[in-house]
């Protein structure tokens, strides 16, 4: 005989506190299994907002990056340099790689004396006042390829053997 039939022959419990008993007995059984679930319904939420979080990050790094090209494609179409007419090949080194561009005599100059620069703009390269590669450099120091800047002559070194011999500007390699 249960305890639930004792207490009932006794009468001090009738069939409707012995179910209520019961049923309060099973919600105690469930309550673990209700409260992990809970916990892991809690913890996969707190999961979907690290994941949301962080893909929200990447999108707006993304976002950045793109503003961050245009701006300097809309600065490289705004001041480029017109290169028509030019007869002469300048060479500069892009990625480890030799690359020529046909300028003029003029923009020759002006590139080996750091007036003008040459910068990457999609597939090909276009020249740009120096200021504007300043710009552009601030943003993506990749996409200058070349900027010339002139230094202080250096000192001479009195047993250079090769002190007499002067080195041109406008040395084409």
């Amino acid at each position: 005989m249960s305890l639930k039939d004792q207490l009932m022959k006794a009468g001090l419990a009738d069939a409707k506190k012995a179910r209520k008993a019961v049923h309060e007995k099973r919600q105690e059984a469930k309550d673990p299994n209700a409260e992990s679930a809970r916990a892991l319904a809690q913890q996969a939420q707190a999961e979907k907002v690290g994941r949301d979080r962080e893909l929200n990050r990447a999108r707006e790094e993304e976002k950045a990056q793109r503003a961050l090209v245009a701006q300097i494609r809309q600065l490289t179409e705004a001041h480029r340099i017109d290169r028509h007419g030019g007869d002469v090949a300048y060479q500069f080194t892009d990625n480890k790689k030799i690359k020529k561009l046909y300028v003029t005599a003029a923009q020759q100059d002006q590139l080996i004396r750091g007036q003008i620069a040459i910068v990457r703009l999609d597939d090909g390269h276009e020249l740009v006042p120096t200021v504007v590669a300043e710009k552009i450099r601030t943003r993506d120091e990749h996409s200058v390829v070349l900027l010339n800047t002139r230094q202080a002559p250096t000192a001479i070194e009195e047993d250079d053997p090769y002190a007499a011999y002067q080195i041109p500007d406008d040395l084409m390699w």
